[in-house]
């Protein structure tokens, strides 16, 4: 839960955040790419036989009830006429970038969400291209004109009234919410429109008789905060219209991740470290891409019971190359009970920008560029690892040489030898997720 904004906040501020979210992103793209698909009920995510989920549903589809986030089996069964197609994330990638570079021309203060949503500040950009609204609907223009996808823009004078904004009217909606128009608006909108109100935080408010907005603002803060802590003053001020929350260009990305459910449970060791050692490889290259390194490896498993269990590694060294990442989670599944397991993933935390210069301890000046680890009880571990410093910096400048073929030719032109035929059904099946910053929106 964010911290809560302070009582001193004060009356909403001038129209000057956007919040820009692209309609049906990956579905979009995908009818954008393919006319024939047009009219048609599309999502895109995995097959329903390896417990798929749903990334991204058309607006036909979600006319049957099917949404982002449903099994994939669910949705076939609400419409069996549904077209699904495995995800293609670096297409994806490659028109978020064209996206936020349109974002960019109006103002550097962009923080990005997610592939297909941000944050933009336009207070300093009035001058030179008009008011919130007409920028908004500039960056509304540009983007269909120069992707043909339709986003919708919300304009208000915070981050919460604007991405509230962005949702009232999609898709291909536009709508400005104006400071003298805020009681308007919140009022009548039901208490889970506020951001960090699950269905659990719902279920209470109801039972204290609070089920719209405001609803919330009709009761003392005070009430909210003896039955919700500190929630309840973030709930309060944020239905009361405040948030002081800025626009972040530079937000922090926590961690970077990926995961898979398989299709069946598996005992098989090696076939086990075969798919980490995929994952290990994407993340890094994700890692790479973003000019990031991280320092704790965590391996998460999910046993056929649904037991889910996590262990972690924090580096002497941080890394980003999948080798090292690997080398790590690969002990940490070691120290993993053999039984089957119908879920495996890995997660590096603790990031830092590569310019940022590392300082190695006493104890891993012998520990290779992934560092040494120390385990829980802190006992070192940097022997496992053991390379000498020019086998680091090899390996970084043939990881560099491979990333360049990589970019022009896709991700698939050049991986390791031990995954030929794993990469490809993996993306396949459309089970692959990756970490994203833990303070989003």
């Amino acid at each position: 839960m964010p911290t809560p904004p302070t009582s001193e906040s004060a009356s909403p501020a001038p129209l000057r955040v956007l919040h820009v979210d692209m309609d049906a992103f990956y579905a979009s793209v995908e009818l954008r790419d393919d006319p024939r698909l047009v009219g048609l009920p599309v999502c895109v995510g995995g097959a329903a036989e390896g417990r798929g989920v749903i990334s991204a549903a058309s607006y036909e589809a979600r006319k049957y009830g099917v949404r982002s986030a449903m099994a994939t089996a669910t949705a076939l069964r609400l419409c069996p006429r549904l077209v699904l197609l495995p995800p293609n994330f670096d297409k994806y990638t490659a028109v978020s970038r064209e996206v936020m570079a349109i974002f960019r021309r109006y103002t550097p203060l962009v923080e990005p969400l997610s592939l297909d949503e941000a944050f933009l500040d336009v207070c300093a950009s009035r001058r030179l291209f008009g008011d919130a609204a007409a920028i908004g609907r500039r960056i509304k223009t540009d983007i269909l004109r120069e992707t043909a996808l339709v986003a919708s823009v919300g304009v208000a004078p915070t981050k919460f009234l604007a991405k509230l904004a962005s949702e009232l009217d999609k898709p291909d909606g536009f709508r400005v919410i104006e400071p003298h128009e805020v009681r308007a608006v919140l009022d009548p909108l039901p208490v889970s429109k506020i951001f960090g109100v699950g269905p659990t935080t719902e279920e209470r408010l109801r039972r204290l008789g609070v089920r719209t907005i405001g609803d919330v603002v009709r009761r003392p803060k005070a009430t909210l905060v003896r039955e919700l802590g500190a929630a309840g003053e973030w709930i309060h001020d944020l239905a009361s219209g405040l948030d002081p929350r800025h626009v972040h260009p530079d937000r922090e990305e926590k961690s970077r991740g990926m995961e898979r459910t398989f299709v069946r449970d598996i005992t098989d060791r090696d076939e086990l470290r075969t798919m980490l050692l995929s994952f290990c490889e994407e993340v890094g290259f994700h890692l790479r891409d973003r000019g990031l390194r991280g320092r704790t490896v965590t391996l998460k498993a999910r046993f056929s019971d649904f037991r889910t269990v996590s262990r972690s590694r924090t580096l002497d060294f941080p890394t980003n190359l999948g080798p090292r990442l690997y080398a790590v989670a690969r002990e940490l599944l070691e120290a993993i009970e053999v039984r089957p397991l119908r879920l495996l993933g890995v997660q590096v935390s603790r990031l830092e920008d590569v310019r940022q210069p590392t300082q190695p301890t006493l104890f891993s000046l012998h520990a290779d560029g992934a560092g040494g680890a120390s385990d829980s009880n802190g006992g070192a571990r940097g022997a496992t690892f053991a390379a000498t410093s020019p086998d680091r910096e090899k390996l970084a400048r043939v990881t560099a040489s491979l990333d360049s073929l990589r970019r022009r030719f896709g991700r698939d032109a050049v991986i390791p030898a031990a995954l030929l035929g794993v990469t490809r059904a993996r993306r396949a099946d459309g089970l692959e997720s990756d970490g994203e910053s833990a303070d989003g929106e």
